[in-house]
């Protein structure tokens, strides 16, 4: 999960040190980048890759993209697993013949090679042929002084496909949904701001504290 800019700020205040961020998955047991432990301030990557370790970045055609092209982040290295018990048409979903496993996530990576999360490639909105993702949303509405939590899907629309929409935890009681989506069209390109604005008391997370957006998509269905 991509950290916000915001809770990163929130770090450096608290413990007067910058937060550095890593990454890695189950399947890669766990490691696979990190930021330098002396970073002198946030930068809001995920660093470079560890000792022994190939990541890059693949369009859907399986191409390496070069500089700041978004794409599938892809690793390769002695920690990566060797596949899903049992699983040969899973594990082949994930990993191609050349020993790449393809993560899931969409990310870029600058001209110093550090990378650079952009967000989960399921959970990309497509409004009006354009690429939203949610974590520049939330990432956005996370700054506001009366918003807790928030996170971002996509729903379904008539004419653009898909639409933003946004669910809110208060911090502010008084906060109301003009006010999110006026803070939003100073701060984001017309496409990408929320169509719908939901309040809710929590939002749904996994066992160590990450939002659902699945749960938020797809609500369970009630007898």
């Amino acid at each position: 999960m991509a950290v916000q800019q915001v809770v990163a700020e929130k770090w450096k205040k608290v413990t007067g040190v910058p937060l550095v961020e890593a990454y890695g998955l189950t399947e890669t047991s766990p490691a696979a980048a990190i930021n330098p432990l002396d970073l002198g301030a946030y930068n809001g990557s995920i660093g470079m890759p560890i000792s022994s370790t190939d990541v890059c970045i693949k369009d859907d055609d399986g191409n390496v993209l070069g500089t700041d092209g978004i794409g599938e982040l892809c690793v390769r290295g002695p920690q990566v697993m060797l596949g899903y018990w049992k699983r040969p048409d899973e594990t082949a979903q994930v990993i191609d013949a050349e020993g790449w496993l393809h993560t899931g996530d969409m990310a870029r990576m600058d001209e110093q090679g550090f990378f650079y999360i952009v967000d989960r490639k399921k959970d990309m909105i497509l409004v009006s042929g354009f690429n939203v993702y949610p974590n520049e949303v939330e990432d956005v509405i996370a700054m506001m002084p009366g918003v807790l939590e928030v996170a971002a899907i996509g729903v379904p629309d008539d004419k653009s496909g898909e639409a933003v929409k946004v669910f809110v935890v208060k911090k502010d009681p008084a906060l109301n949904a003009d006010a999110v989506k006026a803070f939003c069209r100073e701060n984001l390109t017309g496409y990408k701001q929320p169509r719908f604005v939901e309040f809710r008391d929590e939002l749904p997370k996994s066992n160590v504290g990450k939002i659902l957006r699945k749960e938020l998509r797809d609500p369970p269905k009630t007898a």
